[in-house]
């Protein structure tokens, strides 16, 4: 599976509170809060994005609460994946879960690069600059989760008969 967006960058530590507001946690409504997605640390953030584009940050994105919500709104926003130095492990777990590809490099990203991942290969190429870094591939039934859409959608599909 190959994704291909532009990179919206953020720094370090960002975490759930900031990703959807606790304010907005009275709707399980993925379009609601997708509406919401990170408005608190950046109010632009909509209006610059366009469907399958990449969020890039720095170490422990998504700590805080173990909210499903937070990668649900990511996903619902039009983000194809989350690249960082490092996650909060609960935030891991909930985006695999939910479908959403989370990938851990140290590659230098900027704020519009043109990025090309390749899951399957682990291969994670900077469009604007040329460069290539790598990352653990994808086991296959990891990609079964991301290309269902999510673990109980893999599950319904029979993803793991």
């Amino acid at each position: 599976m190959e994704l291909k967006g532009k990179a919206i960058c953020y720094g370090d530590n960002i975490d759930t509170d900031v990703i959807i507001p606790a304010r907005y946690l009275t709707t399980s409504d993925p379009a609601e809060l997708a509406r919401h997605c990170m408005e608190d640390i950046d109010p632009d953030f909509h209006s610059k994005i366009e469907t399958g584009d990449i969020i890039a940050a720095g170490s422990n994105f998504g700590c805080g609460s173990s909210r499903e919500h937070a990668p649900l709104a990511i996903k619902t926003a039009g983000i194809s994946c989350v690249i960082a130095k490092s996650f909060a492990r609960i935030f891991y777990r909930n985006a695999v879960n939910i479908g959403l590809p989370i990938i851990v490099s140290d590659a230098e990203i900027r704020e519009g690069d043109k990025l090309s991942v390749d899951l399957k290969n682990g291969i994670l190429v900077n469009e604007t600059t040329g460069e290539k870094a790598n990352f653990p591939a994808f086991p296959a039934f990891l990609q079964g989760i991301i290309e269902a859409g999510g673990l109980m959608k893999a599950m319904a599909g029979g993803v793991f008969r």
